[in-house]
């Protein structure tokens, strides 16, 4: 992985593709204002550097019938470091489970869960995760409006000297 210095141009792309990562080489090249050939370049020495790790779909939850999210938040008995990579490696077995993160503080780890409703999510709680080795305490809050869901991270541009 080579290291590469940002520019305006790069940030301009990363934030495109943030928002749109099917836009064509042509339309991304136009919105930054370079020709397509040296923008797909850049395109492919961000992927290269690593600041573009992937692509996906934003699927709709609602529609493919998950209708519930949860954030639950997991506290462990121990915390030594096999603990809580057993605990981690778990969590990647578990399709309900979207995103896991451990935290410091009173709380060990928090993960984002979708079921279709609440007698599955339920049924995960009480026959996975509460029964998972080490696990001392559960608590969770179920989503009742999204109010803001932004992709990745923000793409500031540069700073203008003077």
């Amino acid at each position: 992985m080579q290291r590469i210095k940002l520019d305006a141009i790069d940030r301009r792309i990363l934030s495109e593709l943030r928002d749109d990562g099917r836009i064509t080489n042509v339309e991304l090249a136009r919105r930054v204002k370079i020709s397509p050939p040296p923008c797909l370049r850049r395109v492919r020495a961000l992927e290269e550097a690593g600041f573009i790790k992937g692509y996906h779909a934003d699927l709709d939850a609602r529609l493919l019938g998950y209708e519930v999210t949860v954030f639950v938040m997991v506290g462990l008995s121990t915390q030594a470091d096999a603990d809580l990579r057993a605990f981690e490696d778990q969590v990647r077995g578990w399709p309900i489970v979207r995103e896991c993160y451990m935290l410091n503080g009173e709380i060990d780890f928090i993960l984002k869960c979708v079921a279709h409703d609440l007698s599955s999510f339920q049924t995960f709680l009480t026959e996975e995760l509460t029964r998972a080795k080490n696990v001392s305490s559960v608590k969770t809050s179920l989503i009742v409006r999204t109010s803001k869901d932004e992709p990745g991270v923000p793409v500031e541009p540069l700073k203008q000297p003077g």
